[in-house]
């Protein structure tokens, strides 16, 4: 998760390239229409030779049985000869497959750099080893805030563990954690996509079932907390991002009628120098997303901006699972708001 240099190195790269990835597509191009085996005959000599890409695709083929036997701690060799060379999926991969093998510890530097690209699988795994005191330090303001990013992409075991958390983590814990996803937010990276295969354009999703985490800690005297099982997610499928269309301005944001189950979360969809922009997002926004339907819009002022929020919601959980139906229709930005 060296060569020495000389001066017809880059050249010889340059020449290189080409066919190297022509290859590694040939492979994928076979993988799509299921001949697996033909497919590792294109890309074991690029792994051997140390295309991190092909190395990939090797360990994908290992882990899934494809072609190859299933083999876990291939899989785990090849994602980590990819992930070394700097291969984003492998990083990822390979974590997810230290983990899976019981090497926790190992896993944790991978974690951390899938974590750091904003990657939900790595935030879900990470999180609840910081959760648990499970091969790191305890630290429930870091795990509260990587299981609210998990849980704000749509991944449903996010947001069922992040109910959990909300079970034992004391309400000023909560409300740091709020606090540091949404400067994990400010500072995440574009969404990068996934893929099944390294090397091609057909996504295809695949699961990673992972052991639960086996240590667990004690927020206060007499209060065990669970040992959260964490199954890693399936790759996203791609999207393009596409700005949504400028709507018509409007005059005024009609309330909808607060929901049954009342509550104080709320979500946060933007903040704006103009208030008009505020009120034309949400007009958008309602439109594009049908859970919003059921909202109430807040205009709240702080300095010379307008925060429009959305709510009342039931809790954290809530209110993660419904910035992931705002990303999934728009891309857009949405962050819980704690009480």
């Amino acid at each position: 998760m060296l060569k020495p240099f000389g001066i017809a190195l880059p050249l010889l790269l340059a020449l290189s390239a080409t066919p190297s990835l022509a290859d590694v597509k040939a492979g994928v191009d076979a993988w799509q229409r299921g001949d697996y085996r033909r497919a590792i005959e294109e890309w074991r000599p690029l792994a051997v030779a140390g295309d991190a890409d092909a190395q990939f695709n090797l360990g994908q083929a290992y882990k899934l049985g494809r072609g190859v036997p299933v083999d876990p701690a291939l899989a785990e060799q090849w994602f980590g000869k990819a992930a070394a060379q700097g291969h984003p999926q492998a990083e990822t991969n390979y974590a997810l497959a230290l983990f899976q093998n019981g090497k926790h510890a190992e896993a944790v530097p991978w974690l951390e750099k899938s974590a750091g690209r904003g990657d939900p699988r790595g935030q879900l795994v990470l999180g609840t080893m910081l959760f648990n005191g499970d091969s790191v330090q305890k630290d429930w303001v870091r795990a509260y805030a990587l299981m609210v990013r998990a849980s704000s992409t749509g991944l449903p075991k996010a947001s069922e563990t992040l109910g959990q958390m909300d079970q034992y983590i004391p309400t000023d814990v909560r409300q740091r954690g709020l606090e540091l996803a949404r400067q994990y937010e400010a500072q995440s990276q574009s969404p990068q996509l996934s893929y099944e295969l390294a090397g091609g354009t057909t996504p295809g999703p695949r699961g990673t079932e992972l052991p639960p985490s086996t240590a667990s800690t004690e927020a206060q005297p007499g209060v065990k907390p669970p040992r959260v099982a964490t199954t890693a997610p399936p790759p996203p499928v791609a999207t393009r991002q596409v700005p949504p269309p400028r709507p018509a301005p409007v005059a005024t944001i009609t309330p909808a009628p607060a929901p049954a189950t009342g509550g104080k979360w709320r979500v946060q969809l933007g903040a704006f120098g103009e208030e008009g922009n505020a009120r034309r997002l949400w007009e958008q926004l309602r439109g594009r997303v049908s859970a919003l339907g059921a909202m109430q819009p807040y205009l709240v002022r702080s300095g010379a901006l307008t925060r429009l929020q959305a709510g009342p919601l039931a809790n954290a959980a809530a209110a993660a699972k419904l910035c992931g139906q705002v990303r999934a229709a728009t891309g857009g930005a949405c962050v819980p708001v704690a009480p």
